[in-house]
């Protein structure tokens, strides 16, 4: 299994972008490209190659879902790892994991002191269930 050490997080809102890159980085001490718009991580991905997508779920523009089909077309990335963030866990997100590599959803709020330990579980799972 590879270590996490480049996630491409996705989210509109500021403030929560900003908790959330304080807590992968700082806290998780993992590199981290952050977008506010699923059109932009298109347009960052190859360049930055991340290891996981944390996407949030409901964006103007493409939606967290909609930018992974669109991300998942591009050669190298059919199988990138996801992990979504959500409000809105009506049935525990189960029906967002569509695809082999939807790993989990984490819901909102989250514990910022803890985000970069749940990742790195939900990626050593995601791995082993992969196996």
């Amino acid at each position: 299994m590879t270590e996490l050490t480049k996630i491409l997080h996705l989210e509109d809102d500021p403030e929560i972008l900003q908790i959330t890159g304080m807590a992968l980085e700082l806290i998780g001490g993992f590199t981290i490209e952050q977008v506010d718009r699923g059109e932009k991580a298109l347009d960052v991905i190859e360049a930055f190659a991340p290891q996981l997508i944390l996407s949030d779920v409901q964006m103007p523009g493409l939606t967290g879902p909609e930018t992974l089909v669109e991300i998942r077309k591009i050669p190298g990335y059919e199988n990138v790892p996801a992990v979504y963030l959500t409000a809105r866990l009506m049935d525990g997100g189960d029906s967002l994991l569509v695809h082999p590599m939807d790993l989990d959803v984490v819901g909102k709020p989250f514990d910022p002191t803890t985000l970069a330990d749940d990742l790195r579980k939900i990626w050593a799972k995601g791995w082993s269930a992969a196996a």
